[in-house]
């Protein structure tokens, strides 16, 4: 069996193995896909540029010529040094043209083979785990851990320091993709030159869109009583691109945040020290809102909100067309809800 673990992945980009040059990254991640195919092509050929030592194929032109690729493959290059092939996968099942390849492999070329998400049934994921020739490497959305690495790697390589604050908030804004989260901090680092050290504010102004702060607005009106708020916080959210689904969502992620800290009020923790030790930790200009939320709402009552926004939720994908009026009108019942103490 040769599929790599999540964390041993890095390592084997690092120095691939010889004896395994066909290489499968997948995963959901796509940035992250990317950003790894690019890194084995670099180990792979001295020059990505020259077409006799590099070669792209679409996926979709193997399956009327499925011989291409293992042609390819055991091509000489014609000035000599080394060789790769990467094959964008696509929607179609190339498992037959790889098969050929895992039991006749080159020593003068590594292919690449640069796919989505694929199941564990997958044939062409099955295909390449039981092979001692080829390797399948996971690309799975960052972990906090992860994304903390990839933050502080672009501070030093921007001659940059940032505050635990501003480091923090910054983690909880990306994710998801992983050359979109390098990018932002990149951004983020230009942004800061100059001044050595970046700051909370930095990150605000820089990283965090409106249509997430519109979020953080309607949510905590909600969950803070304030009625006549998320009416207005609701609309504003709207205006700013945020669908009835992402708002729901928006509002399920903070139901379950606000459950685990208020077992830990409950447990002794003062509502300040829960707060900051929130998934992701509460910013300081939602403090107040969250924190009255924290004395209002009891692990019980947020069990049943869980509950009423998991069917609210139900209820939008199933009638599309009522999907705001859902939307607002739950929000508008655990606002009341919050309110009866």
């Amino acid at each position: 069996m040769t599929a790599i673990k999540a964390a041993d992945v890095d390592r084997f980009i690092a120095k691939p193995d010889p004896r395994q040059p066909v290489v499968l990254v997948y995963g959901p991640d796509a940035g992250l896909v990317r950003e790894r195919v690019d890194a084995l092509v670099k180990a792979s050929v001295d020059d990505p540029n020259d077409p006799f030592s590099f070669v792209r194929i679409e996926g979709e032109d193997l399956t009327g010529n499925p011989s291409r690729l293992i042609d390819e493959a055991l091509t000489v290059p014609m000035f000599g040094g080394r060789r790769a092939v990467l094959v964008k996968a696509g929607s179609r099942n190339i498992a037959a043209s790889v098969e050929p390849l895992l039991n006749t492999p080159s020593d003068e070329c590594r292919v690449i083979i640069e796919a989505g998400d694929l199941k564990k049934t997958s044939p062409l994921r099955a295909l390449i785990e039981k092979s001692k020739t080829g390797a399948a490497l996971p690309c799975y959305v960052d972990n906090g851990a992860a994304l903390g690495m990839l933050i502080d790697d672009e501070m030093r390589e921007a001659k940059l320091t940032i505050a635990p604050d501003a480091r923090a908030m910054l983690a909880s804004l990306l994710g998801g993709d992983r050359m979109a989260s390098r990018n932002e901090v990149r951004k983020l680092a230009m942004y800061a030159q100059g001044q050595g050290r970046v700051e909370l504010t930095d990150v605000m102004a820089v990283v965090a869109d409106a249509s997430a702060l519109a979020l953080d607005g309607v949510i905590d009106a909600a969950f803070a009583g304030k009625t006549g708020d998320v009416e207005t916080e609701f609309n504003k959210a709207r205006a700013g691109g945020s669908s009835p689904a992402a708002i729901i969502s928006a509002a399920i992620r903070q139901v379950a945040n606000l459950h685990k800290m208020k077992l830990a009020v409950d447990d002794g923790d003062s509502v300040e020290w829960a707060m900051k030790r929130g998934a992701p930790p509460v910013h300081f200009s939602r403090e107040k809102k969250v924190g009255d939320a924290l004395r209002v709402w009891s692990p019980q009552r947020l069990v049943r909100t869980m509950e009423l926004l998991a069917e609210a939720s139900l209820d939008a994908r199933r009638n599309a067309p009522l999907s705001e009026a859902i939307a607002q009108r739950t929000l508008l019942s655990i606002a009341s809800n919050a309110r009866r103490r």
